[in-house]
């Protein structure tokens, strides 16, 4: 048995998919196939039911994930502790950042740190906030940035700053000029919105839900300069934090007529080992936290 196929038999049992499970992997299709046939064989078990469309664990399969799952963890901690008794000269951190974030709030951190720690190698994943937080929980990523409301108590979260949640329309449409969006005024309005995995985009839908409002969602994008460009031709409104909207000609910030905020910060997972290279980002990122509210006491 090799620690190989553990990891593929692991990764293709988490995204029930072979073929996103080699992507993922940076393998090819059948390395994964084989490997998790050769681990079959060995075991004399069947680990995934195969007359399902959607590639599903048996129960023998769901045990055996269930014990690797912890051996590979140990594994990888034994691995990181094991570097850390070498100088801190080489390391690398994964952080996941869902697009908004990530082109308005990380770059002022990374550009600071990447200067103090300039032989650190900084991994960047750019997803939705809830598909940060189930990345965390499954030890894939050291950190992510998300919006913190509502996140799971196994990991330890950071809070850096909060933001309101606005509506996005043309500067030149009649509803430019309100001082908020009603819930009618969304009703009759084509939507942008963010695509699935997106905090932001589930509450939003979430509280139309609740009053009873059907979407019209016309385009998705997690492409934020898109979805500003969409919103100022007149393609419809959308719904993005107002800390991205400083620079967005054609583009006015509305509030909600019930204002919604959500605290963004750091989050990272609750009894992880971790490795030098991340306590120091997570000690630059609390540093410069005390800088700033020092300056906002000023």
């Amino acid at each position: 048995m090799e620690l190989r196929q553990l990891e593929y038999f692991q990764m293709a049992a988490r995204l029930r998919n072979i073929t996103r499970a080699a992507e993922r992997l940076r393998v090819s299709q059948p390395n994964i196939t084989v490997a998790i046939k050769k681990l079959e064989a060995e075991l004399g078990i069947q680990l995934f039911d195969r007359s399902q469309k959607q590639l599903a664990l048996t129960p023998e399969g769901a045990v055996f994930l269930n014990r690797i799952e912890l051996a590979l963890r140990n594994i990888q901690d034994a691995v990181l502790e094991v570097n850390d008794y070498k100088q801190l000269q080489k390391g690398s951190i994964k952080i996941g950042i869902p697009p908004m974030m990530g082109a308005y709030l990380f770059p002022r951190i990374f550009s600071s740190f990447q200067k103090k720690y300039s032989h650190l190698d900084i991994y960047l994943h750019e997803e939705g906030s809830m598909s940060i937080r189930e990345q965390l929980e499954r030890d894939e990523l050291d950190f992510g940035i998300i919006i913190v409301s509502g996140a799971s108590n196994h990991l330890e979260l950071l809070p850096m700053v909060r933001s309101q949640i606005v509506a996005c329309v043309p500067e030149h449409s009649p509803l430019a000029k309100k001082p908020y969006l009603t819930k009618d005024d969304i009703a009759a309005s084509n939507l942008i919105m963010l695509k699935e995995g997106s905090f932001l985009r589930q509450t939003i839908l979430d509280k139309l839900k609740e009053n009873n409002i059907t979407p019209n969602i016309v385009l998705e994008s997690n492409q934020v300069v898109t979805i500003k460009g969409l919103v100022a031709s007149g393609v419809g409104i959308s719904f993005l934090l107002d800390m991205v909207l400083e620079e967005a000609p054609g583009v006015t910030a509305i509030p909600l007529e019930t204002p919604l905020f959500v605290d963004v910060g750091l989050a990272w997972k609750k009894d992880r080992y971790i490795s030098k290279a991340a306590q120091s980002f997570m000690d630059f990122c609390k540093e410069t936290l005390r800088e700033k509210r020092k300056e906002e006491k000023k």
